[in-house]
This record gives C-alpha cells, sequence and structure tokens, in this order.
C-alpha cells in the first residue's frame, strides 16, 4: 500500500478518534452539569402558612426572583434535573399559595415557581440529611375566631421527639426515647390543658414519624405562642446525667453541638460546618433578632430549666443541673414563637434511664415542665425583659 494511502488512513482515523473523545467529553461534561437532582417536592399547608420542601441529592446553587401580573416567586435551581417521580404540580389553594410547579427549564437547570395570592413575606434556608430546600411563605396575620376577647388564650405546641422507624437513643436496657418522650408530652398535655385559657396542640400523639421540618411546620401552622420539644439525651460515656434546656442559637461549646448532632440526625462534623456556615448563620441571625424571640426564647429555657431541677431535687438524688444552652436544632429553625428543646434526662445512664421507666418520674418531669411553662406566661411582658436574661445570653457569646 502506498505510503500516502496509509498516511491518509491514519490521519481519518485520528481525527474519528478525537471526534469520539470530545462527544464523550461533551456528554459526561453535561451530565456533570446536571448532577443535582431535585427528588421531591412537598409541602405542609396552614391557614397563615405554607412550608414547601424541596428535595435534593447535592447541596443547591440557586437564583430566586419574585414577579407581578401574576404573583409568583421562582427558583432557578443550577446544575440540576428534575426525576421522574416528582409530581411538578402540586394545588395548594389555601389563600396564600395557588400551587408549586416545577420543570426542566434548560438542560442544566430546574425551575421551581410558587404562584402566589397573599403573601406577607417569604424566606429560604437549605439544610442537609437529607439535602433539601426548604421555603417558608408567611401571609398576613389574622385574628383567631376561638380567641377569646376579654382573656386571651395562649398556644402551646408540644412536639415528643423521634417516633415510629427513628426510636431515637436507647437505654442500655432497651428503653425508648420515643416512648418515654411521648409519655412525657401527653401527661404534660393533660396538665396544660387543665387551664382554660391554654390551648395545648402535640405534633404527634402516638408512635408516629414525623420529620423535624413538619414538627416546626405544625408549631407555625397552629400560630403557636410557645414551642417545647421534649428529648431524652445520650452520650457514649455511661456516667453522663442531668438534665438541660436549649434555645436555638450558634455555639462553639463541643457538648452542645454532639447534642444537636445527634438530635438533628447528622455527623458533629456536618454539625461543626453548618455553625460556620455563613448564610446558614446569618438566617438564623435575622430570624432570632425578630420580634425579640432569641431573649424570650432563653427567658423560657430558664424558667423550665429552673422549675425541672427545682421540682425533681425535692423527690430525688443526684439531679444534675446542666444548665440552660445554646445550639442550633433543626426542629427549632423557622419557628416564629418562643422555642426550646428539653433534654430531660440520659437514657444512656443506667440510673436515670431506670428512673425514666417509672411511671411516677416521668409524671414528675410532666409538671415540672408545666410549671415553668406557667410561671414563664405569667412573668413579665416582653417589652419588660426577665433580670439577668441579656447578662446570661452575652455569657454565652
Amino acid at each position: 500500500m502506498p505510503v500516502l494511502a496509509i498516511s491518509r488512513r491514519l490521519i481519518s482515523t485520528s481525527l474519528m478518534l478525537v471526534c469520539q473523545l470530545t462527544l464523550i467529553c461533551f456528554l459526561s461534561a453535561a451530565g456533570a452539569s446536571a448532577s443535582n437532582d431535585v427528588k421531591d417536592i412537598s409541602y405542609w399547608s396552614f391557614p397563615d402558612y405554607t412550608r414547601v420542601v424541596v428535595t435534593l441529592s447535592d447541596s443547591p446553587e440557586f437564583t430566586r426572583n419574585r414577579l407581578s401580573g401574576p404573583d409568583r416567586i421562582y427558583f432557578d435551581i443550577k446544575n440540576s434535573r428534575i426525576t421522574n417521580e416528582v409530581k411538578t404540580t402540586l394545588p395548594v389553594g389555601n389563600g396564600m399559595l395557588k400551587s408549586v410547579r416545577a420543570g426542566q427549564f434548560n438542560d442544566s437547570t430546574v425551575r421551581v415557581v410558587l404562584d402566589l395570592e397573599k403573601v406577607k413575606d417569604y424566606k429560604v434556608m437549605v439544610l442537609e440529611d437529607p439535602m433539601r430546600m426548604i421555603v417558608d411563605i408567611y401571609g398576613a396575620k389574622t385574628a383567631r375566631p376561638d380567641q377569646a376577647a376579654a382573656v386571651p388564650k395562649k398556644r402551646i405546641v408540644i412536639d415528643p421527639g423521634h417516633g415510629g422507624h427513628d426510636p431515637g437513643a436507647v437505654g442500655p436496657n432497651k428503653l425508648y426515647e420515643k416512648d418515654v418522650v411521648l409519655d412525657i408530652a401527653l401527661k404534660l398535655r393533660k396538665i396544660l390543658g387543665e387551664d382554660p385559657n391554654i390551648e395545648v396542640f402535640l405534633t404527634r400523639d402516638r408512635d408516629v414519624f414525623i420529620p423535624l421540618d413538619q414538627r416546626t411546620a405544625i408549631a407555625n401552622g397552629k400560630n403557636a405562642d410557645l414551642f417545647v420539644s421534649v428529648h431524652a439525651n445520650a452520650s457514649p460515656r455511661r456516667a453522663a446525667k442531668g438534665i438541660e434546656t436549649y434555645f436555638l442559637n450558634w455555639t462553639n461549646d463541643e457538648e452542645a453541638l454532639k447534642v444537636a448532632a445527634r438530635e438533628n440526625h447528622i455527623s458533629l462534623k456536618k454539625m461543626k460546618r453548618m455553625n460556620d456556615e455563613r448564610d446558614v448563620l446569618e438566617i438564623i441571625k435575622g430570624d432570632l433578632l425578630r420580634d425579640n424571640k432569641r431573649d424570650e426564647s432563653l427567658k423560657l429555657a430558664n424558667h423550665i430549666q429552673l422549675s425541672m431541677v427545682k421540682k425533681l431535687n425535692s423527690e430525688y438524688d443526684d439531679i444534675v443541673d446542666l444548665g440552660v444552652k445554646q445550639a442550633l436544632f433543626y426542629v427549632l429553625l423557622g419557628a416564629k414563637m418562643s422555642s426550646v428543646l428539653v433534654e430531660v434526662s440520659f437514657i444512656s445512664n443506667p440510673v436515670e434511664e431506670k428512673l425514666l421507666s417509672k411511671e411516677t418520674y416521668r409524671g414528675e418531669l410532666a409538671r415540672s415542665i408545666a410549671s415553668g411553662i406557667a410561671s414563664y406566661v405569667t412573668s413579665a411582658p416582653p417589652s419588660q425583659p426577665a433580670t439577668g436574661t441579656r447578662k446570661t445570653l452575652a455569657a454565652r457569646h
């Protein structure tokens, strides 16, 4: 075969290989550019509040905008694709939000559209495990028709942690946190319900699993004045014991970060990263400073902690006061009202697990939490902060 023919064939073969490699690289790049799957879209609707949750496979990069004519908000999630399982149109029709729509806007962008009706404000935050983008939508506040004119009622939402397939912490003798805190919450509802000026709601009243995002949504949807999440603590150190109460804030305390990581169902490494992420902290900072909510949550935590320690010490020996602490708990994030998370005892400690297994101890815990709530409700109004509140807060920074 002539040398020229061989050369032409080699050149032709090389060009084909280059084209194939270029195509492969292009397809790989296209696949990589749309690597974030939109896996699910859901919402929880209430008369004056709606929470929309977009579940993803990876951390989202997105832009947002609000348009008029008609009024709507859209989110363009970059480098993403929508999976076939996602329901692309969700009718809502609650007077605030008409519907939620989603679709593949272009090869690498998913657009999520919220069709609005009467919306006062909205905010967005991103949380992990599962990765999700949360949009909280607020309507104009309306007076509750069942609220007495002369004597305003307090609405309190009690949140028994875990439930269903999530047992929470498990004691050395197989006592489940989910069962302990549900019983305490049921007792607490009964005690608080004896006051005709208090309305009490539970996020769950049986052994079912409720996502953390939904628990907060229930409290917001009920237009609650207080939100109290009840948990039992745990530690790898079996000797760890005591009672502590948390409010939402950032922290560098290692033990508080460990507790928050466990309750948030994420690793300590992710918890620390979240504690340092500027976007998350800005959302929380703006949320906490609104309507004096951080000070009021701290005040509520102090009332409950003091009541638990005082009442239990009068009945039991060696009740350890671990104090009031702060951490970034998902279940408190986005709550519009004063909110706390109570760790009633260490279920991982054999002695405290035995106490938690007793009906009398759980009853005392419920009564002491109720007493702390009552003390807070009847104390100085928000315009008159409790003595020592700001000093305690400053000391924790």
